[in-house]
């Protein structure tokens, strides 16, 4: 049994770590503002854990929560790439003096490592599938600015202070408890809803721009393996953590409306600034080094979706 930190725990993957760890029996304290996570998100395990109202940018707090702990998941961020565009601010405030924080209150309390949520927009729309760790980032967006910074953060504070971290660099992660109904929500979370209640979800481009959308699940897998994989094979490093294969966004909105019975077309708008075209990952440096291998594939995943919006958002 183990000590473990998840800031950003009451959000969408963090809670989900939250609950995997409960239930093989590991300590949790969770870090959380609710600027963007949900009480009722670990509502289920919710005395069985410790929760602190701390926003990131607060030092001392972070520092403090680390205090006793083995592991840091590192899952809290301002998300979004149109978000951080219409307002960069907020999103550099958290997501990279917030990481700052985090590793100092990790350095400070002695963790013994550090696990970062990293994104797959740090590659931006350079040529060449499937993305390689190797490849020299090109962001495009704020966002993958920020969460590149906090890539190099946790990389230089294993060179110069010996803090083990591992970075996972996620892509299209969806699933259970995504929050539907923001103007920021993931692609598939929005279609689901709007498909739910018989309206036509907006599809920006042309829709045969790719994506290596990856089940929530299979992110909570790639986190445990992180934890314990052997420093001189993880420690300092960038996995991409995905399926491996892509899929377009006519493709999947086509197999959402045949599982949700949705009968009408998208509307198609103008390309959003910031996106990435296109995503695939190779992910066998991940496979190597912490033994990853996808468990629930894009349609299998699809379908457990599916099911928990129509529990979820009934009637």
């Amino acid at each position: 049994m183990a000590n473990y930190l998840i800031t950003g725990g009451a959000g969408f993957i963090g809670s989900h770590l939250v609950h995997a760890l409960v239930a093989r029996g590991d300590q949790v304290r969770v870090l959380d503002n609710f600027e963007t996570g949900l009480k009722k998100n670990l509502e289920p395990v919710w005395d069985r854990i410790e929760v602190r109202a701390v926003d990131l940018a607060d030092a001392d707090a972070v520092q403090s929560a680390c205090e006793g702990i083995d592991y840091v998941m590192h899952e809290g961020a301002l998300p979004s790439v149109p978000r951080s565009v219409k307002e960069p601010r907020p999103s550099h405030r958290t997501n990279i003096e917030g990481t700052f924080n985090v590793l100092e209150g990790a350095r400070l309390a002695g963790v013994k490592r550090v696990i970062y949520a990293a994104s797959s927009s740090a590659y931006g729309n350079q040529p060449g599938f499937p993305r390689v760790e190797t490849m020299a980032p090109q962001p495009l967006s704020p966002y993958a600015v920020q969460k590149l910074t906090g890539e190099l953060y946790m990389q230089a504070y294993w060179r110069v202070y010996g803090l083990e971290t591992v970075c996972l660099r996620y892509f299209n992660i969806f699933g259970a408890r995504q929050v539907p109904d923001s103007p920021y929500s993931g692609v598939m979370a929005r279609f689901i809803l709007m498909m739910m209640r018989g309206e036509r979800p907006t599809v920006f481009g042309d829709g045969e721009q790719g994506r290596d959308f990856t089940h929530v699940e299979n992110v909570v897998q790639a986190n445990l393996l992180a934890v314990d994989a052997p420093a001189t094979l993880a420690a300092g490093r960038v996995f991409n953590i995905a399926c491996g294969q892509r899929h377009t966004l006519n493709e999947t909105y086509a197999l959402l409306a045949t599982l949700l019975d949705f009968k009408h077309p998208p509307i198609y708008g103008p390309e959003r600034e910031g996106d990435v075209r296109d995503s695939l990952a190779d992910i066998s440096a991940a496979s190597a080094a912490l033994g990853y291998v996808p468990r629930i594939d894009f349609e299998e995943g699809l379908r457990r979706t599916v099911a928990w919006y129509r529990d979820e958002f009934a009637g």
